[in-house]
């Protein structure tokens, strides 16, 4: 790093996040989330003259106070859209984490859960189909987790490492490629489901996938760049926008929603709410809590009784957390790493061989993607009591459902008796896994002594 710099550098090039210097009061508060927290800075020499690395996470924007920084906004493109659709059809899906979080923006208190309100919403801006991530966190965990027992069964490799995080996933490929075989080859949850929008529901519907404007609503600005990873589509591209729940806030506001003389409604069909474990993978161990639900079952052929279905020692804010589960006369230890900080600390652990896990959840966000580089932003001194009550009210939603189980959800097994047939099948591995490159040629000339 450069001596003094204060500033995090970011390239005109970057798809996710943008600095407008003269807002810029160089208070050093980019700097240190960025070196502390996601640790970026403090993994490569920075040179003001070099393409800068950045893992689009967005948390610079966050602790911006002048907003000198923020996500690249794509919103005022989608608003031209939805006034002038051409013949399209335009598609939005909610990320979960959004549905507790935009209220925020709204006048709404903290926490609060506008899942029933935000189909509405979405229509009266004029969308044609709305769409819930859960869907294709349920697809995820259903290939994750398939994956998983195929890595146990199999001596394949091990740990699995999640790979719904775009900001992790990144940083992997530059700092650590040597555990490329370790990442679920698994899609992200907003990767699969613009995948099948993109083929079987368009197909279903008579649509080309040009036919079709897909548009998420997501927490993180990392998925600004995330989609512009061409081995995530099957087509041109899969997802033709992403905006963060700061984006839709503005949408709606300066669209004149009155948000308050909404009824609530319901999804479409055929990617309505997801069970309970998609639900859960805003928050920080969900994506673990989940995945384990299901494994149980693939490896079993039961349910995991509803005693047990939760576990409380992956949920929370601490940064690494630890459970282990007998499966089948095998006991699974998993961890999970909350933020990039306890991640570093836990892989240089691993590969020293000091600590052992089968399976390890990693997202770069502290509290998870509650915490997304595009959400609402929030007073240093209410962060966590806003990130936990973001976490609680998905968590809430979960205990609350019937359905809590991804294998259970009827919209997951028609897709797969109609479509995909099995999990890791054919043209599963086909349409939602992908593959990763080693970036570590970003490092050149720039490796920190």
């Amino acid at each position: 790093m450069e001596k003094g710099l204060l500033e995090v550098p970011i390239s005109k090039n970057n798809d996710a996040i943008e600095k407008n210097e003269k807002k810029c009061i160089v208070c050093g508060l980019c700097m240190r989330v960025c070196t502390d927290d996601v640790t970026v800075a403090r993994m490569y020499e920075i040179d003001s003259l070099k393409e800068p690395i950045c893992i689009n996470c967005g948390q610079c924007s966050n602790v911006c106070p002048t907003d000198a920084i923020r996500e690249k906004l794509d919103y005022l493109k989608v608003k031209n859209i939805l006034h002038n659709k051409k013949g399209k059809k335009v598609v939005f899906s909610i990320a979960p984490a959004v549905r507790v979080s935009l209220g925020e923006s709204l006048g709404y208190s903290v926490g609060t859960n506008l899942e029933g309100k935000i189909a509405s919403i979405l229509r009266s801006l004029g969308a044609d189909y709305v769409f819930d991530i859960t869907f294709g966190a349920d697809l995820t965990i259903m290939e994750e987790a398939m994956e998983f027992v195929n890595r146990i069964k199999n001596n394949g490799v091990l740990p699995q490492f999640t790979s719904c995080c775009p900001a992790w996933v990144k940083y992997l490929e530059i700092f650590y490629p040597n555990l490329i075989p370790n990442l679920s080859t698994t899609k992200s949850p907003i990767a699969m489901q613009s995948t099948i929008i993109k083929t079987y529901f368009a197909q279903n519907n008579n649509l080309k996938p040009t036919d079709i404007v897909n548009i998420v609503v997501a927490p993180c600005t990392a998925k600004k760049s995330e989609i512009n990873r061409s081995e995530l589509s099957i087509t041109s591209k899969d997802t033709d926008y992403i905006l963060t729940t700061r984006e839709l806030a503005m949408l709606i506001k300066e669209e004149n929603i009155d948000i308050m003389k909404l009824k609530d409604s319901k999804y479409d069909s055929p990617m309505p709410r997801g069970s309970g474990a998609g639900v859960i993978f805003g928050t920080s161990g969900g994506v673990c809590e989940a995945t384990l639900r299901t494994t149980y079952y693939f490896m079993t052929g039961k349910n995991l009784p509803k005693s047990k279905i939760i576990f409380k020692s992956v949920r929370g804010m601490e940064g690494i957390k630890e459970a282990s589960i007998n499966i089948d006369g095998r006991e699974i230890k998993v961890a999970v790493c909350n933020g990039m900080k306890n991640a570093k600390e836990l892989i240089d652990k691993l590969l020293k061989k000091e600590v052992y896990y089968d399976f390890i959840e990693v997202m770069n966000c502290i509290g998870g993607c509650i915490a997304g580089g595009g959400m609402p932003k929030v007073k240093p001194h209410d962060m966590l009591d806003t990130k936990i009550a973001r976490m609680n009210a998905l968590y809430s939603e979960d205990e609350n459902l019937d359905l809590r189980l991804c294998h259970e959800n009827p919209n997951i097994i028609s897709i797969y008796e109609n479509y995909l047939e099995n999990p890791n099948s054919k043209i599963a591995q086909e349409l939602l896994h992908t593959k990763y490159e080693d970036k570590s040629y970003m490092l050149k000339d720039n490796k920190k002594d």
